[in-house]
């Protein structure tokens, strides 16, 4: 693999690492929000969901702007967008006008994260994609790791404009590094926006993921409508020549199983981003900044997790996913315990880190085997909005099962998405292709 390769990798894995990081400090803050800009809890939640909603409606345009503008272009573009955004949310002066710019936001970081496999899998050229995905999926274990602290540490000690003004060195530095080290690209064949394909499937995300992030009425009202909406898309795009996201990906059967574990994924992992931070906070009385402390064993396990890169590229995906799923599962069960023994929760941290970082990275390996550069932009759209609805209902699914039956039943419920996956990688092709 060419030094150039990890060097772009380097480059894009900077930028990324500002959204990433956005999502986890902004959660921290959000009572703090409603205190400084005396704002009701359920205005000050649109901080929030705001910006998840911009991120959900507008990753289906990214395999399409790639297409038409460059993929170099688009990232530059967006990462730009999210700079403005953050200096924008750093001088908001009420809550109507943070959410606003929280959108802008969001839709940069929606673009980015696509744009970012898209770049790399491209240079890869299909050559040792695992100890790429080691190097491109940092930012999404670091962000949840260093979120935490860093924005109980800039809450408690700063005003919270910073949690917003410490993304501006890091997206200045990336643009000066992208500028220079990214590949210039031109356009590919002009290709028409579909309209119809946008108008149905970036509302229809959005509805889901607004109705997954709700309940009560607004849940029995969005989610039906977000799920129609997806299905009209779908029929749409099965007879449509050049859909904004191409289905016909899953007929590739590496894609198609990478894809249903990107879900069941999603709902183990972010569900137990979700999980983790409430337990100690909640059940064990620890402070924002002790609780993100404490959960530095899992970050632990994840980089070490980096080592299954070069490993999934020698005996492919299928043994590494099914390894990483159960290890995760093993690692999560003694939180399922009423009382499980405090010293033994690190270790099953770092276990349950460790798991989940080896599966989630070997699942991106199975889902870009065997395409080809023209597919890898829908490739990517595809990969990521799964990914983000696989979270959502996650986080639903638990939170619900949280407030009726505690933090043991929560903990089961994760553990059985964990092992469902691990049945589901058994339908991975058995050796690379």
């Amino acid at each position: 693999m060419p030094s150039s390769v990890y060097k772009l990798a380097g480059i894009l894995v900077l930028g990324a690492m500002a959204p990433l990081l956005d999502s986890t400090i902004v959660s921290i803050a959000i009572h703090t929000l409603g205190h400084d800009l005396d704002a009701s809890t359920t205005a000050v939640q649109w901080v929030s969901t705001a910006y998840l909603l911009a991120l959900a409606a507008v990753v289906p345009v990214s395999g399409w702007a790639v297409e038409r503008y460059g993929a170099r272009r688009v990232w530059l573009g967006s990462l730009s967008l999210f700079l403005t955004g953050s200096m924008l949310c750093g001088l908001a002066w009420n809550i109507g006008s943070l959410v606003v710019f929280r959108i802008v936001q969001g839709v940069g970081g929606g673009i980015m994260l696509p744009v970012l496999q898209t770049l790399v899998m491209r240079a890869a050229d299909g050559r040792n994609l695992g100890r790429l995905m080691a190097v491109i999926t940092l930012p999404a274990l670091i962000g949840p790791i260093l979120g935490p602290v860093l924005g109980g540490l800039i809450v408690g000690h700063l005003s919270w404009r910073w949690i917003f003004y410490v993304n501006l060195p890091l997206c200045l530095l990336a643009l000066a590094l992208a500028r220079r080290g990214i590949p210039r690209d031109g356009p590919g064949p002009a290709h028409r926006l579909d309209t119809t394909g946008l108008l149905l499937l970036s509302p229809g995300l959005a509805a889901l993921v607004y109705g997954l992030s709700e309940d009560g009425t607004v849940r029995a009202t969005a989610i039906p409508l977000g799920a129609l909406l997806v299905a009209l898309f779908t029929a749409h795009a099965l007879r449509s020549p050049a859909p904004l996201v191409d289905l016909r990906l899953f007929q590739d059967r590496a894609f198609a199983v990478s894809s249903t574990l990107m879900f069941l994924g999603g709902l183990a992992l972010y569900g137990g981003m979700f999980l983790l931070p409430l337990y100690y906070q909640q059940a064990r009385g620890e402070s924002v900044v002790a609780a993100g402390l404490l959960l530095a064993p899992q970050g632990l396990g994840s980089l070490l997790a980096r080592v299954t890169g070069p490993l999934t590229d020698r005996v492919g995906p299928r043994p590494v996913v099914l390894g990483g799923m159960l290890l995760s599962a093993l690692g999560t069960l003694p939180f399922a315990l009423p009382h499980p023994a405090p010293a033994l929760l690190p270790a099953a941290l770092a276990v349950r880190g460790l798991g989940m970082s080896a599966a989630n990275l070997a699942v991106n390996v199975g889902a870009y085997q065997g395409l080809s550069p023209d597919r890898i932009p829908h490739g990517s759209t595809t990969v990521r909005i799964v990914q983000q609805l696989g979270g959502s209902f996650g986080t639903a699914v638990l939170a619900a099962v949280l407030a009726r039956g505690g933090f043991p039943s929560a903990f089961r419920w994760s553990t059985a998405f964990t092992m469902l996956a691990a049945l589901a990688a058994l339908a991975l092709p058995a050796h690379n292709t």
